[in-house]
């Protein structure tokens, strides 16, 4: 395995769609994602993995059942498994995900912006 830095700008650089998170880097078990987001995500949970969202550029709301809670660049949150959330982003956000490599975007909500197979850059 040849050991190489990421430079996160760069690799933001490579795609523009959003919605669909590349995979950066793995440990442990772990995929390291990139992702852009625009517009309002769909209500979801993931009943046994955790999932750290990092704010890189922009900002969005995470949105709770029973609370929102906005993240701006160099915050992050941790969303622990069960629990329903919702990304919200008014304006283009992108943001560095750390959860297991069996993570589903859409969790136990599975439709048109489910992505299964996701794109090593």
């Amino acid at each position: 395995m040849k050991i190489e830095k990421v430079n996160i700008d760069d690799k933001l650089s490579l795609f523009s769609d959003h919605w669909n998170p590349r995979i950066v880097g793995e440990l442990n078990g772990q995929h390291v994602k990139l992702v852009k987001f625009k517009g309002e995500f769909v209500w979801h949970k993931h009943d046994n993995e955790d999932e750290m969202f990092y704010v890189v550029n922009g900002e969005f709301k995470m949105e709770f059942r029973d609370r929102t809670v906005l993240l701006k660049p160099n915050e992050f949150l941790i969303i622990p498994k069960g629990t329903e959330h919702r990304p919200v982003a008014d304006e283009e956000v992108s943001v560095m995900l750390f959860e297991p490599n069996t993570t589903i975007n859409t969790g136990n909500t599975p439709g048109n912006l489910t992505q299964d197979k996701l794109e090593t850059i």
